[in-house]
């Protein structure tokens, strides 16, 4: 007879707790080695935990909606069937007090809204107090945003140790606002230092230039439904806020004529997809907006303080609807791969996504992001930029439409052309107008003129 203890993992060097947000299997169930246990939820992604034995789920230590350190104990496997079943009564753990079920919510692009469908048996959640100082939550503890910048790699801790810093005060300019080595050493070297103890906080405003998000309390009326943010609900409409107070958002709009595109579509599709390869119109977009960014770099780029990171990696973050939130999964190094790596890295990344599947490095180190609301009809949208971007491309819907072509004698004609708009979101802090409207023209031109020997 054997126990085994399953613990909460550790989803990232920087990630210091999780919430399981699902038990896959019911206690007394029998379990196989590697077969999805629960799945859980953590400041970068959310992921299907395995168990670490075939046996039979004899102990659930952490209730569904529980938030706990890494590393601890969540539930105990027993490999003796008889044993297990035999004990599970009197072992199980008392529940904690149940959490509001957390609300799905219908996809949306970076910056949308999105509806709650029908409720289950959640209890209303009462009013949250009224705010209290920038960086607590109501109750005065940490906000999560707080947590997230204490919460640096062990590396950052040690070096603000090492020069007696307070990491809260330095600005980041990772996830969130994480400080990251490379901002800790930039502060040390323009010979900068930290106050010791945090400045005074300052009072709220709905929505303040600096500190964590805050969203006001909003009174629900009778016969209203009053459901908690699910965890990747939370951090992306924190991380939407404090994209727009952040950067200066302007957004330029570009028609394109898909059409070169549409007929080089159907002429490989069938080919890709013999290589297990779905080749979209997407895969055409990604591979334009890779090659003109290594010609571009200021759309490359970040802002940090008063310097701005021309960026060397050229590395495409493209945002997946999820039925829970929204995930922007990423292709590492995508001006090095051709058409059909880029369609074969979307498709994968998109898949996991859907199937938690991702590790948290697959969706970090971001240079560049496109969302893709055209699929669900969009004809054109100005998304948020993910910071620390400085730029997001929104694809709209891509159909035929009337257009006036001119032909070989100069004449003007109406044909029915492919086509759907380009949106592009940009800072207007580092990008210019006419940098942006460059780039587009360029990914314009790259889609409306494709290579044939690019396929």
């Amino acid at each position: 007879m054997a126990r085994v203890d399953v613990l909460m993992p550790q989803m990232g060097e920087s990630i210091a707790e999780g919430t399981l947000s699902k038990w896959l299997k019911k206690l007394g169930d029998e379990v196989k080695r590697d077969e999805p246990l629960f799945e859980i939820s953590t400041d970068k992604v959310d992921a299907e935990i395995p168990a670490p034995t075939a046996g039979v789920l004899a102990e659930i230590k952490v209730q569904e909606g529980q938030t706990v350190p890494v590393q601890t104990l969540v539930a105990v496997i027993e490999t003796d069937k008889a044993a297990a079943v035999a004990g599970a009564p009197a072992t199980a753990a008392a529940p904690a007090a149940p959490p509001v079920a957390a609300a799905q919510r219908a996809p949306a692009a970076p910056g949308g809204t999105a509806v709650s469908p029908p409720p289950t048996t959640a209890p209303a959640r009462p009013l949250p107090p009224s705010p209290a100082p920038v960086g607590k939550g109501g109750d005065g503890t940490e906000t999560a945003e707080e947590r997230l910048r204490r919460r640096s790699t062990p590396l950052v801790r040690k070096i603000a140790a090492e020069h007696q810093l307070d990491i809260s005060t330095i600005p980041g300019t990772g996830f969130a606002g994480r400080v990251t080595k490379q901002d800790i050493l930039g502060f040390i070297e323009t010979g900068a230092r930290a106050p010791a103890i945090a400045p005074v906080p300052r009072p709220p405003s709905p929505v303040p230039s600096t500190g964590p998000v805050v969203h006001p309390p909003v009174e629900p009326w009778p016969g209203d439904r009053v459901e908690p943010f699910s965890k990747i609900r939370k951090i992306t409409a924190d991380h939407m806020i404090m994209s727009r107070r952040t950067s200066a958002h302007v957004t330029s709009f570009f028609e394109v004529d898909y059409s070169r595109v549409a007929e080089l579509r159907r002429k490989h599709k069938a080919s890709y997809a013999e290589r297990g390869v779905n080749l979209t119109y997407l895969a055409f977009i990604a591979k334009a907006c890779a090659e003109q960014l290594r010609t571009h770099p200021v759309v490359n780029a970040a802002v940090s303080g008063d310097n701005i990171i021309y960026r060397r990696d050229v590395n495409i973050g493209i945002a997946v609807a999820l039925d829970w939130g929204l995930i922007v999964p990423v292709v590492k190094r995508a001006d090095e791969l051709s058409l059909s790596g880029l369609a074969r890295a979307i498709n994968d990344l998109g898949e996991r996504a859907r199937t938690k599947k991702l590790s948290p490095d697959e969706i970090q180190r971001g240079t560049f992001t496109i969302t893709n609301p055209g699929v669900f009809g969009s004809y054109a949208g100005a998304p948020i930029i993910n910071q620390p971007q400085v730029a997001i491309l929104g694809v709209g819907a891509i159909e035929k439409r009337p257009k006036v072509v001119t032909l070989a004698d100069g004449g003007d004609t109406i044909a029915i052309r492919t086509m759907g708009m380009l949106a592009m979101s940009y800072d207007h802090r580092i990008v210019d107008g006419a940098d942006a409207d460059r780039f587009l023209a360029d990914v314009k031109r790259t889609l409306e003129d494709f290579p044939e020997g690019a396929i």
